[in-house]
């Protein structure tokens, strides 16, 4: 592809996990995507072979407002280099309150783009996330009934998309039935176009497998602004695109990662993580940031990066934060919100173990990740072959290489923190 053609598919990730998820889709998709953190680049950035360009932003949980600016501005970064489509990825629970930030978001990016009406499809069966009659599934659960009502930051207590975001936006909000979903593209389209006509603006689609997802994102060609989850993106198709050689498959290529030491970093809460943590916890050192035993940000900072320093050299290490709701802090004392102070410490013990010679980082958690990149400086990767559904080792690019694992909070099976460092891991 010309360079000078540009991306016809630009992502908006609203964190950093989200965004080497979608990325992974698109590949095993068929197309060739790049990885931004941050928003552009600080470097120029080569385009030649690249079909589509994921900015990494960190805006989940962020005042809406602040949201809606830094979407904003890597969408007019994206137009610039050529993008045809623009892509919302949010996360396929829908994570979000109930003043935003995805209503506020699609909204904007609606509205600088001219156009009338959008998708809603946060579907990703590959990860048991699904949506009937505009409610939305964790496996066999209703979101309202699964872990995710727990979230410290977003607590999902209401399973109705249509419900949920209306709560966000003051436009209308419409459910496209699975039944017009399974007559086919033709179908959809047209209800699309009627809905619009009679200014739904956005329109949430039931889905449940990836036949359906097919389905949409035939019947959604054309449309300036989609909104997803990874499944979606991973239903997307450039006319004729040839396949990439890893495209269709359970995993990319076997690629050999950095050699040197490794770390497990670990914020989120998600039921998944909690098990996964415990599962590395009997495996491997660890080292928890509570509260209640170092009570001070200072001393909580202190005593993190003191035990990496001495323990670095004893193989494969946890430092973690997650802890189930009855086992946790209170969010805030004294004015310390320590869900904030959390990501600061990890950030900063990522950066002493790659000065300490650490070549392998698995982070868990959406906002960790985020933090944690931040902190190491990286503005891009490349994407490599999957360690699990969904969670793809990415290496930077960077004169010292290291590879990193960003791991949503609530994929993986159980064993993948400890198997991604302690194996030979990798890239199966």
């Amino acid at each position: 592809m010309p360079e000078s053609r540009g991306p016809v598919l630009g992502v908006i990730a609203d964190d950093y996990t989200g965004a080497t998820d979608v990325a992974t889709a698109l590949r095993r998709a068929g197309l060739r995507p790049a990885v931004v953190f941050g928003g552009e680049p600080n470097q120029p950035i080569r385009l030649d072979g690249i079909d589509a360009v994921v900015v990494a932003l960190k805006i989940r949980t962020v005042p809406a407002a602040d949201a809606v600016r830094a979407a904003l501005a890597a969408a007019d970064w994206l137009r610039g280099l050529g993008a045809e489509t623009l892509y919302y990825k949010y996360c396929s629970t829908f994570d979000s309150t109930d003043s935003g930030n995805i209503g506020p978001v699609v909204d904007a990016l609606l509205d600088r783009t001219g156009a009338g009406s959008t998708i809603i499809c946060p579907t990703s069966p590959q990860h048991g996330r699904t949506v009937y009659g505009g409610l939305l599934f964790v496996h066999d659960q209703l979101l309202s009934d699964s872990p995710m009502r727990f979230h410290p930051l977003t607590p999902m207590t209401d399973a109705n998309l249509v419900r949920v975001l209306g709560r966000q936006t003051a436009h209308r909000v419409g459910l496209l039935p699975h039944a017009v979903v399974r007559a086919g593209s033709d179908a959809v389209r047209a209800r699309l176009a009627a809905m619009a006509a009679d200014g739904v603006r956005h329109i949430v689609v039931d889905s449940i497998d990836d036949a359906d997802l097919d389905v949409v994102a035939a019947a959604s060609e054309g449309l300036p602004v989609l909104t997803g989850a990874a499944g979606l993106a991973g239903a997307l198709r450039r006319p004729g695109q040839p396949p990439h050689p890893a495209a269709n498959t359970e995993v990319g290529p076997s690629t050999p990662l950095p050699v040197g030491p490794s770390v497990v970093l670990a914020g989120s809460c998600s039921a998944t993580t909690l098990r996964q943590v415990a599962h590395a916890r009997d495996r491997m050192p660890s080292h928890r940031l509570d509260p209640r035993h170092t009570p001070t940000p200072a001393e909580m900072r202190d005593s993190a990066l003191a035990w990496m320093r001495d323990n670095v050299a004893a193989g494969p290490l946890l430092v973690y934060s997650s802890a189930p709701p009855e086992d946790r802090a209170p969010e805030e004392v004294d004015s310390v919100v320590w869900s904030d102070v959390f990501e600061q410490i990890l950030g900063e013990v990522a950066s002493l173990a790659r000065e300490l010679g650490a070549r392998r980082i698995v982070v868990a958690g959406g906002e960790t990740s985020g933090a944690v990149i931040q902190s190491l400086g990286v503005t891009g990767v490349r994407v490599e072959g999957e360690e699990a559904r969904g969670v793809p080792w990415c290496v930077t690019t960077d004169a010292t290489p290291i590879a990193l694992l960003l791991k949503s909070g609530n994929f993986g099976e159980q064993d993948l923190l400890s198997r991604a460092v302690v194996g030979e891991g990798a890239l199966r």
